[in-house]
């Protein structure tokens, strides 16, 4: 029996061909059949009906992987509300709503609105699902990624291993969902200093994903990049550039030039030029990551600021103080409004101003940035911390020339 084009079925064929696209990270393939199925479930069902819902909450799913918020929010939150509608608030299809708008205010920086959301997605599934589930899983590693994000480390750590543990119970040791835990504790460790615990977690992480999905998907991407990032950190700089590169390479073919995650990828290639003292080749990869960001992120979010610290730090190893004090200041700024006064974030930010007075010969207004950066890096990374010791350093180093 052939199907006319007005009907239901055929929308489901087109969202479900849709959905396959966008599992392998062909997105420029996913949008039309995600919109002509929307635009068919509309027409034949009403625009209160769940298949709409699943529709508009599978469209603002593509929006969120391209970073495309602020189409994202609109559609996350319909179908948000006709899901409340036609299901009780305590369904689970609600709390994958619920879920949904809180990862995209993740995204966006906006912590105090994320959190709430995500607590109550977490109760929902729990309810229904019981403890472990899959979907109870992945609510747990959400709000374990937005302490990790918002620095409470602490918080975030048992629910990492819980949701690894978990998921490896439930899935087995060969899962793209393992692969995202082992990803997600890799970088933990890593954010406090432990890089010889956070390697074998990345290394395994990577062999999974290319195991499952190919050497050619942003997953596989990701995981190339987090090993990058830990090698630069440990300053074994001869493996990170062709890791850089390729993760590069295969996010501009499946996601386009304008994405988050190649500002992302342009933004630490560009960090080991200049780390390398190549700051000509490193300037310009600094400006094309800052520029996507602010196109798709607004100019009021954490890799904005992210972006604005690093391009500062550049100028003034290249001597143009007068073009990195307000860069520092803004990002500073951002910091601040986004993640509160006590964040690991805004301890760097400190820092790194403190470090252009000192350098400059301002020293009476280094030193009060460096004590405060001291002070949250202390309290929030432990004493050990690489940045930790920095900051010490580095006001010890001051407290030096001004007693001289």
């Amino acid at each position: 029996m052939r199907l006319g084009e007005e009907n239901p079925d055929v929308a489901t064929s087109l969202n479900n061909l849709a959905t396959l696209y966008f599992a392998q990270g062909r997105y420029d393939e996913t949008e039309p059949l995600y919109v002509q199925a929307l635009e068919m479930r509309m027409q034949l069902l009403g625009h209160y009906h769940p298949d709409v819902a699943q529709s508009l909450n599978n469209l603002a799913g593509l929006y969120y992987n391209q970073g495309r918020c602020h189409e994202a929010e609109p559609l996350f939150v319909k179908a948000l509300e006709i899901r409340k509608h036609w299901l009780c608030e305590n369904h689970p299809d609600v709390a994958t709503s619920i879920n949904n708008l809180a990862s995209l205010y993740l995204l966006m920086g906006r912590y105090d609105q994320a959190e709430p959301l995500y607590t109550k997605a977490l109760e929902i599934r729990k309810h229904w699902l019981g403890e472990n589930h899959p979907d109870v899983a992945d609510s747990l590693n959400n709000l374990a990624a937005l302490y990790y994000s918002m620095g409470r480390y602490d918080q975030a750590k048992p629910l990492f291993v819980q949701i690894l543990n978990m998921t490896k119970q439930l899935l087995g040791e060969e899962h793209p969902d393992v692969a995202s835990s082992l990803n997600n504790l890799g970088r933990l460790y890593e954010a406090q200093g432990r890089y010889p615990e956070a390697e074998p977690l990345y290394v395994q992480a990577l062999e999974i994903r290319k195991q499952l999905l190919g050497e050619n998907h942003p997953d596989v991407a990701q995981s190339l990049n987090n090993l990058a990032v830990l090698y630069y950190s440990m300053g074994q700089y001869d493996q990170v550039e062709p890791l850089y590169v390729q993760a590069l390479e295969i996010r501009k073919q499946l996601l386009g030039e304008n994405h988050p995650d190649v500002a992302s990828s342009l933004n630490n290639l560009a960090g080991l030029y200049y780390n390398q003292g190549l700051y000509h080749e490193a300037e310009p990869l600094y400006v094309q990551a800052l520029e996507i960001r602010k196109q798709l992120l607004g100019e009021n979010h954490p890799d904005v600021a992210q972006s604005l610290n690093n391009l500062a730090l550049l100028y003034r190893s290249m001597g143009h103080y007068d073009q990195t004090e307000p860069l520092l200041v803004q990002a500073l700024k951002i910091y601040k409004q986004l993640l509160g006064q006590d964040h690991p974030h805004v301890a760097s930010s400190l820092h790194n101003l403190a470090f252009l007075y000192h350098a400059q010969g301002r020293y009476h207004e280094a030193e009060p940035l460096y004590v405060q950066a001291l002070e949250i890096a202390e309290r929030k990374l432990g004493s050990n911390h690489p940045n930790t010791v920095t900051f010490r350093k580095n006001l010890e180093r001051l407290r030096d020339d001004l007693s001289q």
